[in-house]
């Protein structure tokens, strides 16, 4: 009994004494708040894809000073570079690598301009032709992928992309030899350059695949790979390197000793001038289709051809905002700018059809946004958005009236308006460039903007046009010597598609 009333007042005691406690003193103590230099750590360890210092266990302290770790992840958010990145600097940055966001972002555009071309160009064009060429076009998208693709990794790339002269890069990428995940300085602080290498394949490609349209249903798919590979080395690698290459002789954005202080955001020289010219060069060296004015050749499916001109539309996102190399403001307003232009070409050209034919055609709409396109591609990410709807306007009337009358008056049988729409179009828009540009839009402007920077790009456009001319008639005419450009009467009656390739596109029995 004794015992109980001792157990009794030992549990009434311990009750009372915990119901004493105060509720601060029951609930857990907040965690101490990081230090600022633990939250910078942190989002270090975030682009660097590594441990947070709560991760480890006494993490050394790093080398550089509280003060440029956060320039450092500045530059990040500014797309700038970093203190490390300075010719002989003396610090090291511990975010030395690429950045995530960065790197994400050009691989989703890297994709979607090989989207352009596969399948988007290739459906466009196939859509066009008639039905026993279908699968010539898209074996000639696609082998033009893999020839371009070889051609790049041995040396185009570092033609293009390595210092060497001012026309030409040098060699010390080629095979990509040394181009691995750290970025490339010269073009960017922030992406791989093996992501740069391959976004800038996507626009390698999809170049000399625009050819084909001038040439389409006549051209011999031998002739227009043998073409197509001498004419990487003798026209694009040079132009690509003049205006894009960091000791570029047309580069007036990044070479302060560039002889001609041009400016093409996303290659409107590079890839519609010399694509497009190069095409009205061929197609007349190549003599007119069989029948051409005689009979009627019209699209065997305008539902390709829509098709294939959304996907162009949507891949071209990458093509205009991608070439900002960083998800930023700049790519931001080529994002804003090559929507407006493009829609409103889109309309302009089906409403001139309305007005002067009666009818507005699905084939007009597809032409006017591909021409807003072309024409928005070298301004989009130095123009306004009211510079953007004025280029629309003249993208859906310029390239509208050279597809329907200059080639009436002059014969040349462009089959699927390449010359009309790209080269028209890229010299348009190369030209409106200069007109339209301003460093409100693009502070690396703020040298060249208001300095009749118009001038300057007559002076790109008139070498572009140059080098593409001349240096497409004499390789045209090479081949054309040497294996033979054109496809034989008979096989071009029956189709290159059953011919050429063994595969029809239909089988209707």
């Amino acid at each position: 009994m004794k015992i109980d009333n001792l157990t009794r007042a030992f549990i009434s005691s311990a009750f009372l004494s915990v119901a004493a406690v105060s509720p601060a003193q029951t609930t857990s103590p907040a965690p101490t708040a990081p230090s600022l230099e633990q939250r910078v750590a942190d989002l270090e360890a975030y682009l660097n894809n590594s441990a947070r210092g709560a991760d480890a266990t006494n993490a050394a302290p790093t080398a550089p000073s509280l003060e440029q770790r956060v320039a450092d992840l500045e530059a990040y958010l500014n797309n700038s570079a970093r203190g490390a990145d300075a010719t002989n600097a003396a610090v090291v940055s511990n975010v030395p690598g690429p950045g995530p966001g960065h790197n994400a972002w050009m691989m989703t555009a890297s994709a979607l301009v090989l989207f352009m071309t596969l399948p988007g160009l290739a459906l466009f064009y196939g859509g066009l032709v008639r039905a026993k060429n279908v699968l010539s076009v898209l074996a000639q998208c696609l082998g033009i992928a893999g020839l371009v693709t070889i051609l790049w990794w041995a040396a185009g790339y570092s033609l293009v992309f390595s210092r060497g002269s001012a026309f030409l890069g040098g060699l010390k990428f080629a095979f990509l030899h040394g181009v691995d995940a750290r970025p490339n300085g010269d073009y960017s602080y922030w992406v791989s350059q093996n992501v740069f290498a391959m976004y800038q394949l996507m626009f390698a490609i999809i170049t000399p695949a625009l050819i084909i349209g001038a040439v389409a249903e006549r051209m011999k798919f031998a002739a227009v790979l043998v073409f197509v590979a001498v004419w990487m080395f003798a026209v694009y690698f040079p132009i690509a390197h003049m205006v894009w290459g960091i000791d570029g002789w047309m580069n007036g954005l990044w070479n302060p000793a560039a002889k001609i202080t041009a400016i093409d955001f996303a290659g409107g020289t590079v890839v519609h001038m010399s694509s497009g010219w190069s095409a009205l060069v061929l197609c007349i060296l190549l003599g007119h289709r069989l029948g051409f004015r005689k009979e009627v050749m019209a699209p065997h499916s305008m539902v390709l051809c829509m098709v294939g001109t959304g996907l162009l539309w949507v891949g071209w996102y990458g093509f205009n905002a991608g070439s900002a190399l960083a998800p930023d403001g700049i790519a931001a307003n080529a994002f804003m700018t090559t929507t407006l232009a493009t829609a409103v070409a889109s309309f302009t050209w089906a409403m001139l059809e309305y007005a002067l034919r009666g009818k507005p055609s699905v084939l007009g709409f597809c032409s006017g946004a591909l021409g807003g396109l072309v024409v928005i591609t070298p301004a989009c990410g130095y123009v306004d958005p009211t510079g953007a709807v004025i280029i629309g306007v003249a993208a859906g009337i310029v390239p509208f009236f050279a597809c329907t009358k200059l080639k009436s008056w002059f014969h040349y049988d462009d089959a699927l308006d390449t010359f009309g729409i790209h080269a028209v179009g890229g010299t348009l828009g190369a030209f409106l460039t200069g007109v339209f540009a301003t460093a409100s839009v693009n502070a690396n402007l703020t040298k060249l903007a208001g300095r009749a920077l118009w001038f300057e790009q007559l002076k790109a456009i008139a070498i572009t046009i140059a080098v593409a001319v001349v240096g497409s008639a004499v390789i045209g005419a090479i081949v054309r010597g040497a294996i033979g450009l054109r496809i034989a009467p008979e096989v071009e009656r029956q189709g290159l598609d059953i011919n050429e390739h063994g595969e029809e596109g239909y089988i209707t029995s």
